[in-house]
């Protein structure tokens, strides 16, 4: 998957998680906590919800990695990649 379709699936998840964002205001440098204000169960959740759809495990050292929506897409896709 390339950054750009990561980015979608992430937002879907985060959509998921906390329905009240829209997802077509949200970009690439929105902090999940800061802007957003998700807090650490809804990170928790993200990264449960993206383990599940994408089979990647992200390791709870790296939720910074996944702090901002361009970060999220850009990590899942190195990720991804990897596999």
């Amino acid at each position: 998957m390339t950054q750009t379709d990561m980015r979608a699936v992430f937002l879907e998840e985060l959509t998921g998680v906390a329905p009240d964002i829209d997802p077509a205001g949200v970009s690439d440098g929105d902090h999940l906590q800061d802007d957003l204000e998700l807090d650490s169960m809804d990170i928790l959740n993200l990264a449960a919800a993206l383990h599940q759809r994408l089979g990647i495990e992200i390791p709870e050292a790296d939720y910074p990695r996944i702090a901002t929506v361009g970060a999220a897409a850009a990590y899942l896709s190195a990720a991804a990649a990897a596999d």
